[in-house]
């Protein structure tokens, strides 16, 4: 049995290879299409689940092509739908689509059921999905005797919908008595199931218009369900409560989602304050790019949702009081899905080939097969089909084996139905390249000559040159399996007729097509680098050759782009020459050759260089024009002649001309036009009424020349105005006028005497004849009486004692703005983090404007901080959103704090009333460091540590953390100790701590966002001097002390005592040399012997110094550390040590016997810090940690 399967597997998957290697691929040639048979295939049909309008005709869409053209069927739950018999159903000509008349009488639930079309032609039949016609319904409500809701502040409250169930649902809101949407906000929400939900009543939530409503969109209906009434009572203190679950109910619940769809998880909770919403998935991440957020963070919102998106979904419902939290176990199912879609199989007789139909879901869905729209069981046998599983295999097909396959892939959640047809054709070759067809192409390209062909069987191709020429074979040819002949370098000599042949066994056909092979296109004298001088002539010279046949074009570019616009740019034959060269023509010169079939191209870099100066040569700009004369005077033009002035040295380049009007701007000069240097007339446009007079200014490089003598004057007859008053405007400056205003006419275009303005106006939209008014020529009209900013359609037109200008055109104008009237309602703030929120709002009504709407102000102030719950002067922080914005973002906002905000509609005038006090709360941050850290009262094993709290706590402290290490006399850090330190407390005593050993101290608070900035401080634990004695008789001034360690231990007394000794010998030698008045070297002395033993050390740390001449008063390096608080504290004995040296720090031998006589000071010094890092002495190293 395991081999026969084997055995059944390799023949399958050999006959598939089979099919990739000799199934047809059908050029989309249109004229074959249209001569070859093919079975039908649906190309468009109506939805699955089809809701139809029962106002409207149903029409049910199926087409289908095949060759020939199919016939078409329809089915109606499963039964012959025969559409003769119902005068209501007709089928379109040419089509299979269904047109039900309902408009006429017909009823739409009549028609209600499951159809399927079949289009069926002599090589088969296709169906199309079965398509369910449902009516849709918008049912009434049902009635109801609703009782007015009483709930006492900070109560929830959920207010019922149950909307009527209708086909497809409706969409619920909410509204009130006046159709405005009532205001949506954390605390009050709507449910994806249409309830109203509120996490915590307030006092203003009492009203009696709470009225929910569903919308129908397929029959455009909406239905109202009666007002519900709530009122609130107070009671005091109202109190807090923690989060609870309103919906869903219970810890957990379970939801079905299909793959592809969009997921939605809904959690709302009452609570007092009203809780903040999260969501995380156990075990995972919320996808990327896929997660959304609605309804204020209730509703958790995925989409394109798969098999990966299963598993558990966690809200969690939080308040400063407490948490609640909910669990949806997720599971997504899928419905049937294409993993390999059955394709159209082409055959020729004989051949094999395969259907394979593949799909998955979740569960696993049931792959079923019909042959011509009937189950492939009881379908008429074909003796070439064998059916495994999802394959279809078709071994040795004939014509006769054509049909039309369809594939049902089908679960518990929907089905799949593809059809795939195969086809089995026995066509003699045809070649559908035309015949003679001519390919050109360079010598050395390569070339490809096309024969597309068809035919089943697939056809054999072959290739001749010439009419009687050999069969084409070899490594210098390519032959594609298109029918495609490649000569991959073509020469010369391949030019000529090829031949191509295509042949199967159902015939031959050959068909001719033409070569020809061109030269190359050839610069041979390529442009070359030149440098020029300023002002000079260049030529870059681009000579070419080109096969004979093919006309070439030449472009310059420079820089890549065209050749500037300029006469001195002339382009020859072979050349391109630059006359007058400037500085502007430095620059790269590209000559580029094209012809049909190539294109080649050659640069070369121009240089412009300064000309050498020539002193005899002065350049100056041109003397001014004379003997101006005016010929030709009519109405409305004149001619002016001129003689030019001196060049001096520069060629005039143009002249400009100036006009004056005597009678209405005398002695102010006006620019006329310009003129080339070389025109020395020209014709002038005038005006009517202008007293004219002329003078010439000639422009070389240089400069322009001063302006000639006036010409004679010359005054024009008056005539009515040519044009009308520009720029008019219509604004109110009051709410009841409009201000008409214009940019009055110059004193020559008035055309006349009697300038005047004719204004007009009527109210736009509006019936209304023109009110008209004849005003002196002035700039500004005022029109009083006027409703509040209302449209105007506006014209000046002016007139002159000879009549009236042409017909101006109409501007649209305002009236006066006045305040808006209405405040922007619902308005809802979302708090996006500690210090940023976005507030949202619905526009206002543009009619309650009352003038351009500019924008709206956001005005917000904090009310009182969360974690002191004390009120400051308020200062209000205004924010402006230009246009018609219903949104924006308030930053730099303070965590843990309450705010309050509205929102205005600013128009021209000012501000509308502001909209109701909308609160909100910042959550939480982390605080600011604690306000200071103080180190007080060091002992030999303690510290004690003050703090104050931080300036901005930001939240409710939850702890203080202190860290803290030790720090030895090389800087490096000891193990870091962590406390916690309840948040009430502002002191602590640490104890157990080393003696004389630094420690670094970092603190911070703690909110339960997180820690905040942290304080560092350092402090040093005292010394243990508890064993000083008083000197002993004969031990001079050298003094002990007990160490607490191993001062007792007998090898170390002895080592002190030889120390001492040796330190004694010393002092009496020293004692000797004093008196006998010379000095006692005594660092030269310990340079020498180098004996650690009998050197001095170093202030506070022990560590070895150096001995200063008694003479020198240069003090000792100063290394003491201090305690925290920088004090130094002095025993009351008159013994003390501060009498010796450096105070309490002063240097002592391993012995503890006293050396700060050998220092040479005479004053005390007070201690300072020391960073030293030589090695310890003995006694301190021992104290130290490594």
């Amino acid at each position: 049995m395991m081999k026969k399967s084997i055995s059944a597997s390799k023949a399958s998957l050999v006959l598939f290879l089979c099919q990739m290697i000799s199934a047809l691929d059908v050029p989309l040639d249109s004229k074959l299409l249209e001569e070859l048979s093919q079975p039908p295939t649906i190309t468009q049909q109506s939805p699955k689940d089809y809701i139809v309008d029962p106002r409207e005709n149903i029409v049910i869409q199926c087409e289908a092509k095949g060759k020939p053209p199919p016939s078409f069927s329809w089915t109606r739950n499963g039964t012959h739908f025969d559409i003769d018999k119902d005068a209501q159903v007709t089928m379109k000509p040419n089509s299979g689509t269904l047109v039900i008349n309902i408009m006429n009488g017909g009823k739409a639930e009549a028609y209600e059921g499951v159809y399927q079309c079949t289009a069926r032609n002599e090589r088969g039949a296709a169906i199309s999905n079965n398509i369910v016609i449902r009516p849709s319904r918008s049912p009434l409500w049902t009635k109801e005797k609703l009782e007015p809701n009483q709930v006492r502040e900070g109560d929830s409250l959920v207010l019922h919908c149950r909307p009527p169930v209708g086909l497809p649902p409706p969409i619920i809101f909410w509204m009130d008595n006046a159709f405005q949407r009532l205001p949506q906000s954390e605390r009050v929400s709507q449910g994806l199931n249409g309830d109203l939900y509120f996490s915590n009543v307030q006092p203003e939530d009492t009203r009696e218009d709470y009225i929910c409503y569903a919308r129908f969109n397929h029959t455009q209906t909406i239905q109202q369900k009666q007002p519900i009434s709530v009122k609130v009572f107070s009671t005091k203190p109202v109190t807090e409560r923690q989060p609870i679950l309103l919906t869903p109910t219970g810890s957990t619940s379970t939801k079905v989602e299909l793959r592809g769809n969009v997921l939605l998880l809904e959690c709302i909770a009452a609570g007092l304050p009203t809780p903040v919403i999260r969501w995380i998935k156990e075990g995972g991440e919320l996808p990327a790019n896929r997660t959304f957020f609605e309804n204020f963070k209730k509703t958790l919102k995925i989409i394109d949702v798969s098999e990966a998106d299963s598993g558990n979904y966690k809200c969690i419902a939080r308040n400063i009081l407490g948490s609640a939290h909910h669990v949806i176990s997720v599971t997504v199912k899928a419905a049937p899905y294409w993993i390999t879609a059955p394709r159209n199989l082409v055959l020729s007789p004989g051949e094999d080939g395969t259907l394979i139909c593949r799909a998955n879901g979740n569960p696993k869905p049931n792959i079923s097969w019909l042959a011509n729209g009937v189950p492939i069981a009881i379908a008429p046998e074909d003796p070439s089909r064998k059916v495994d599983g999802d394959t279809i295999i078709f071994s040795h097909v004939q014509e006769r084996s054509s049909a039309v396959y369809q594939c049902n892939a089908s679960n518990e959640y929907g089905y799949l139905l593809a059809n795939a047809f195969v086809n089995v054709l026995a066509e003699p070759p045809r070649i559908l390249t035309p015949a003679n067809k001519l390919y050109q192409v360079i010598a050395d390209s390569p070339a490809l000559l096309d024969c597309a062909y068809f035919g089943s069987p697939k056809p054999e191709i072959e290739w001749f040159k010439g009419v009687k020429g050999s069969i084409l074979r070899g490594d210098e040819y390519v032959f594609h399996d298109n029918g495609t002949l490649e000569i991959p370098v073509a020469q010369k000599d391949s030019t000529g007729t090829y031949t191509c042949v295509a042949r199967n066994e159902l015939g031959k056909i050959q068909n001719e097509v033409r070569l020809e092979v061109k030269d190359p296109t050839m610069i041979i004298k390529q442009p070359e680098y030149k440098v020029i001088q300023r002002y000079g002539q260049v030529s870059f010279e681009c000579i070419i050759k080109h096969d004979f046949t093919l006309l070439p074009t030449v472009i310059w570019l420079k820089d890549n782009d065209e050749l500037p616009d300029d006469e001195r740019f002339l382009v020859g034959k072979d050349n391109l020459t630059i006359m007058n060269v400037t500085d502007k023509d430095d620059g790269t010169y590209t000559c580029i050759v094209n012809t049909t079939l190539d294109s080649v191209s050659a640069s070369a870099v121009l240089t412009v260089v300064a000309a050498p100066p020539t002193p005899a040569i002065i350049y100056a700009r041109p003397n001014p024009p004379f003997d101006l004369e005016l010929t030709g005077q009519l109405e409305r033009s004149v001619e002016l002649s001129w003689i030019p002035g001196d060049e001096n040295n520069s060629p005039i380049t143009n002249f400009v001309i100036e006009y004056e009007d005597g009678l209405h701007e005398p002695g102010v000069w006006h620019y006329q036009t310009e003129v080339p240097g070389t025109q020395t007339t020209v014709q002038l446009k005038l005006s009517p009424y202008v007293n004219y007079s002329f003078r010439v200014i000639a422009v070389n490089e240089i400069g322009r020349s001063q302006p000639s003598e006036p010409s004679e004057q010359y005054l024009t007859k008056s005539a009515n105005p040519d044009e009308n008053p520009s720029n008019v405007q219509g604004i109110g400056s009051e709410p009841d006028n409009l201000v008409i205003t214009w940019e009055s006419l110059k004193g020559f275009q008035s055309n006349g005497p009697g300038l005047q303005y004719k204004v007009s106006w009527r109210q736009k939209d509006v019936d209304d004849e023109w009110t008209s008014v004849i005003v002196a020529n002035v700039s500004k009209y005022i029109v009083s009486g006027t409703p509040t900013f209302v449209p105007y359609e506006i014209k000046v037109q002016a007139l002159n004692d000879l009549g009236y200008a042409p017909e101006p055109s109409e501007v649209i104008g305002h009236s006066g703005e006045d305040l808006p009237m209405v405040a922007p309602g619902n308005v809802q703030v979302h708090v996006i983090n500690s210090t940023l929120a976005k507030v949202h709002w619905d526009p206002v009504p543009l009619k309650t404007v009352r003038g351009h709407l500019q924008g709206y102000k956001v005005y917000y102030w904090k009310v009182q901080s969360l974690s002191r719950r004390s009120r400051r002067h308020v200062e209000k922080k205004i924010l402006t959103f230009r246009g018609n914005k219903t949104f924006g973002m308030l930053p730099g906002l303070e965590p843990f704090s309450s705010y309050k905000l509205n929102v205005r509609v600013v128009n021209g005038k000012g501000e509308g009333p502001a909209s109701p006090d909308k609160v909100f709360k910042t959550p939480e941050g982390v605080p600011s460091s604690p306000s200071f850290l103080k180190i007080t009262n060091p002992t030999l094993d303690s510290l004690t540590l003050e703090w104050g709290s931080p300036t901005h706590p930001n939240g409710v402290l939850t702890s203080y953390i202190l860290k803290f290490q030790p720090i030895n006399n090389t800087h490096e850090l000891g193990p870091l100790v962590e406390i916690r330190i309840p948040a009430n407390e502002s002191s602590l005593i640490l104890k157990n701590l080393n003696y004389s050993t630094r420690y670094k101290f970092y603190f911070n608070a703690q909110t339960s966002v997180g820690s905040g900035s942290q304080i560092t401080e350092e402090a040093v634990t005292i010394m243990d001097e508890a064993g000083i004695l008083r000197p002993a008789v004969g031990a001079g001034k050298a003094m002990a002390s007990r160490q607490v360690d191993i001062a007792t231990q007998g090898w170390f007394i002895g080592l002190m005592c030889a120390v001492a000794l040796l330190i004694l010998i010393l002092l009496i030698v020293c004692f000797i040399r004093r008196n006998k008045g010379g000095k006692y070297p005594v660092k030269e002395k310990e340079d020498a012997h180098a004996d650690p033993e009998i050197q001095p050390m170093k202030e506070d740390d022990g560590t070895f110094g150096e001995y200063s001449d008694a003479e020198d008063h240069k003090p000792l390096k100063k290394g003491s550390r201090t305690p925290s608080d920088r004090t130094v504290k002095k025993e009351d004995s008159d013994d003390s040590l501060v009498d010796y040296g450096e105070g309490v720090n002063g240097q002592f031998n391993e012995d503890g016997s006293f050396i700060g006589q050998y220092s040479g000071k005479k004053e005390k010094e007070p201690a300072e810090g020391n960073e030293s890092s030589e090695a310890p002495s003995p006694v301190n190293a021992m104290n130290s940690f490594v």
